[in-house]
């Protein structure tokens, strides 16, 4: 059978959705300045569904940073990869910043979250070791486990017995030279809820392992100073290897592991999304740099971004939404329904109440179940959040019906 043609017969579990809703449900083009405010489908709407966590996107000293940088490099140099041709000045300052911020001795700046951290457990997972990780990681864990070579064994969500229990087991198969690499999230980007991070390294007293903490969503949000979940558990210490991205909090693109110096010296020799990629641009590193500077100069941006949080997730309550148990700014509102229910939310929040919010229902969540997820961010303003609760107040009918219909 001609490939191709095979390729209609197996659309895959979001097919129907890239097809039938592409350009609304699926690839929806947000116009206009990143920020609170967006242009969609030439209407004005307030936007929950960008991680533009603390504002940075569209801050005048970061567009200035960025203009000037862009200016004064462009985004060519550095050509080659790090290894060959495509390191500087600037991406070791940078690597040794993020390593202060993060209160670890090492850093190895990385071109992307998503193919970072597939590689960083592709190169240190061989085929004598053993790999445990959280069943709710994110799908860039997922797709590094079927990189890595040695044994597999998934653990349930933020469930303690249950990852002991993988842990006596691979204590039983370890070999002389087996290792064994816990991996999980510092914070859920669909729940919202952190992982048991301050209970995973009190197991190290009883157990030989590492732990990879995979923090995209708590770098530059958690803790007093912004440096994650580890931090604002107080068990940063015991967090072997910290990895985080830009896209979140600092708005931008690249990604990066904080770890001991003798790691970070294996990792730069293999991992391969790094070796065999272009560096990433100087301009980028160097408004990164800044974006960092900022982060930390500016806790005032981290209290505003949960003062928000308080007050969406509040109102969302007290109009009797189920808010899930979220221990972080991301703020998931579940209800029972169809993916019908799911689309239809959010057409009519966007159509007739000109809130933009994100949705998903089967496979990324149980059958019968939809998530709708919002993101607050330090620039929504009050008048942004009385809206968003005056639509959601308004498409309750809506969902009242669905659920009628569901069980009639």
């Amino acid at each position: 059978m001609d490939l191709f043609d095979k390729l209609e017969t197996r659309p895959g579990p979001l097919g129907e959705f890239t097809s039938d809703g592409y350009g609304y449900y699926t690839f929806p083009k947000l116009e206009g300045p990143i920020g609170p405010e967006m242009k969609f489908n030439g209407k004005e709407v307030v936007v929950w569904s960008v991680n533009d966590y603390l504002g940075l996107a569209s801050h005048p000293e970061v567009r200035e940073a960025d203009e000037a940088a862009a200016q004064r490099y462009g985004f060519s140099t550095p050509m080659g990869a790090r290894l060959m041709t495509g390191n500087s000045d600037q991406h070791e300052m940078l690597e040794q910043e993020l390593a202060a911020f993060e209160h670890k001795p090492d850093a190895l700046l990385l071109n992307y979250g998503y193919q970072g951290i597939m590689s960083i457990i592709h190169a240190l997972v061989d085929r004598n070791d053993c790999l445990i990780y959280d069943e709710l990681s994110h799908a860039c864990i997922v797709d590094g486990k079927q990189l890595a070579m040695g044994d597999k064994a998934v653990y349930k969500h933020n469930d303690m017995e249950s990852l002991e229990k993988q842990l006596e087991r691979a204590m039983r198969k370890k070999k002389k030279n087996s290792s064994v690499l816990v991996v999980t999230e510092g914070v859920f980007g669909m729940t919202g809820d952190l992982g048991k991070l301050n209970e995973i390294v009190r197991l190290k007293e009883k157990y030989p392992f590492r732990l990879l903490v995979d923090d995209a969503h708590g770098f530059g949000t958690m803790g007093e100073d912004g440096s994650g979940a580890g931090t604002h558990l107080g068990c940063q210490d015991g967090i072997d290897i910290y990895f985080g991205t830009f896209a979140k909090a600092v708005a931008t693109i690249g990604a990066f592991v904080a770890t001991e110096p003798r790691v970070v010296t294996f990792l730069r020799a293999n991992v391969r999304s790094q070796i065999f990629a272009k560096s990433l641009p100087l301009a980028l590193v160097v408004s990164v740099r800044e974006r960092l500077r900022l982060i930390s100069e500016n806790p005032q941006w981290r209290e505003r971004l949960w003062e928000n949080t308080r007050k969406l997730r509040n109102g969302l309550k007290e109009l009797g939404y189920n808010v899930l148990p979220s221990e972080s700014p991301v703020t998931p509102v579940m209800t029972e329904g169809s993916t019908r229910l799911c689309m239809k939310i959010m057409q009519e929040l966007r159509e007739e109440h000109g809130v933009f919010v994100s949705g998903v229902a089967y496979p990324v969540v149980p059958k019968g179940v939809v998530l709708i997820r919002l993101i607050p961010t330090a620039a929504h303003t009050d008048a942004h959040i009385e809206k968003t609760l005056s639509g959601f107040e308004a498409i309750q009918g809506s969902l009242v019906s669905e659920e009628d219909r569901m069980t009639a």
